[in-house]
This record gives structure tokens, sequence and C-alpha cells, in this order.
């Protein structure tokens, strides 16, 4: 399923969440949607499974619109932060509200999933932790078969054995039945694990959507020692410079080779390129857009 937003916007009062975004993830992809708090990720993943109206444009899976839509619905699921279930409800009697909701639930799937969820399905989940209900979610949700799950913050709460759990039976379903995943989270290192696609958003825009492995083609990490009396020369795009002395650190926006290729033209006493991670990539192209890291004197 493939999953769209197109010139969404969405405001509250005088406040504008959403400001003409665009979002595109294709069928099949584990698509991460990063950004700093208060960009509007929630609201854009509220659109996408129909919980909102947009003010203007269209939230879209396969080319149909997800507001009032219940067929479209019925092929979705969705794990917010704030995990659902009514009052009074344990596990089982969830079990049995999604099999009347969902057509695709499936009944055989939610006992074989009980071996990989250790609950007790006949307490209320009132009285479970935030891990047990993120657990009971992520089981009740993956019984529903769904073509597109989107997740908001899924793993927050769980323990490392059980984060690990679910990782595996949520890629096993995009090895094996092409799910799209959608998932907004903070952990930048466990995205940067399991997604192949990144979005990140910042004040409701789409500051850049691009591959995993062409974001980390595209901005390079490089240590570097000038020779005597020499600096960094032109002709390289610095996004960052760090570095105590004349040993520097460069984050540079172009290809690691042609970065290298540049600095070594230079004669350095030591040059060398290093392994940059996707959330050193989210703080250096925020802070092009006003978000970089400042030093308080305290």
């Amino acid at each position: 399923m493939k999953l769209e937003l197109k010139g969404l916007t969405k405001r509250f009062g005088a406040h504008t969440a959403l400001d003409a975004l665009d979002m595109s993830v294709p069928s099949g992809s584990v698509y991460g949607l990063v950004g700093p708090n208060g960009a509007g990720k929630t609201t854009a993943l509220r659109h996408m499974t129909g919980v909102l109206r947009p003010d203007s444009g269209e939230a879209l899976a396969d080319g149909e619109p997800v507001f009032e839509n219940p067929a479209v619905k019925a092929r979705m699921a969705w794990i917010p932060d704030e995990v659902f279930y009514f009052p009074q409800a344990s596990v089982n009697d969830m079990m049995r509200f999604y099999a009347r909701e969902y057509p695709g639930f499936d009944a055989g799937r939610f006992e074989k999933l009980a071996g990989a969820f250790p609950l007790d399905r006949r307490t209320p989940m009132r009285r479970f932790s935030r891990g047990m209900k993120k657990q009971a979610a992520f089981w009740l949700a993956l019984s529903l078969r769904p073509e597109a799950l989107i997740l908001d913050e899924p793993v927050d709460g769980l323990d490392p054995v059980m984060r690990r759990q679910v990782w595996s039976l949520l890629l096993a379903d995009v090895a094996e039945r092409g799910t799209t995943v959608l998932v907004s989270s903070h952990n930048l290192r466990e995205l940067e694990d399991v997604c192949d696609r990144v979005g990140i958003i910042n004040s409701g825009r789409m500051l850049l959507e691009r591959g995993l492995s062409e974001l980390q083609e595209n901005v390079c990490k490089l240590q570097f020692v000038p020779a005597e009396g020499r600096g960094i020369p032109d002709g390289l795009d610095v996004m960052h410079v760090s570095g105590a002395g004349r040993l520097k650190t460069l984050i540079v926006r172009g290809r690691p080779e042609a970065a290298l290729a540049r600095l070594e033209a230079e004669k350095p006493v030591f040059v060398d390129v290093l392994p940059l991670t996707l959330e050193e990539i989210f703080i250096y192209e925020l802070g092009g857009a006003g978000h970089e890291i400042r030093e308080i004197i305290l």
C-alpha cells in the first residue's frame, strides 16, 4: 500500500501544524519520519490514518482518500504513542472488538503470536505497564495482517529483548507480505537499522525526503589535519566544523569521494572518511534550518 500526503495543511487556531506537507511512502517500504519536537510528525500520522480532516491537501492510500473511508482504513493498522483500549477491557476483549471491526482479523495468527507476547490475556489492560500496553497493541495490530502499519514512537517503553522481538516480527511482514511501515520515532539509531527511506520534517514542512542509502551518500564526515599554514579549502559545502587544534572534523554536503579528493589535493598531513549516522545527518540538516546546537556558558 502506497501512502501519500499531498500539499497537506492543518491549522489549530493561529498555529499552523502542517504547512503544505508532501510525503511519499512507497509500497512495501519502511519509512522513518523524523523531526524536532513540535515539527508536526504526530499530526501528519493522524492525517495518514484518517483521524484528522485536513484543512487543505490530501491524505491518500493507494490513491484513495483516507478520511471517512472505512474500506481503506480496514486495510491499515495504527499504533499511537498512547495506546487505546476500553477502560475495563482485557486483551481478549480487545481481540473480540478487533475481530468485529476488521474483516481481515486473523484469529489463527492472534493465537500464534501469543508466544511472542507474554501477557495475561484476561487481566484488564488498565493494570498493565506502559510497555505491556505496547506489547498488547502490537499483538492486536499484527493479527490484522494490515497492508500498512503506522506507528508513533512504537517501541517506547519496551525492554531491549521485546524491542528486538517486535522489529523482527515487523520486518518479517515487510519481507514476506510487502507490508508498508510508516514510523515516527526519536530513536534514530534504531530507525537507521530498519528504514530504507527517511523524511525529515521541520515546522510542518518536509525538509528532505530520500532513501537512507542515498541520504548517507550525499552527506559525509571527514577528519582532516591541513598542511602547515593551510586551512579548509574552498569548494566544499561545509555544514559543520568541530575539533580542537589542527585536527578538524568536517560534515560536508556531497559525495565522500569528491570531498576526499578535494582535501587530498591540498596535501594534508592526515585525512580520512568516517561513518556518518542518521542522527548526525538529522542534527546537521536541522542546524541549517535554524536548529543548530548552541554553546551555553554556565
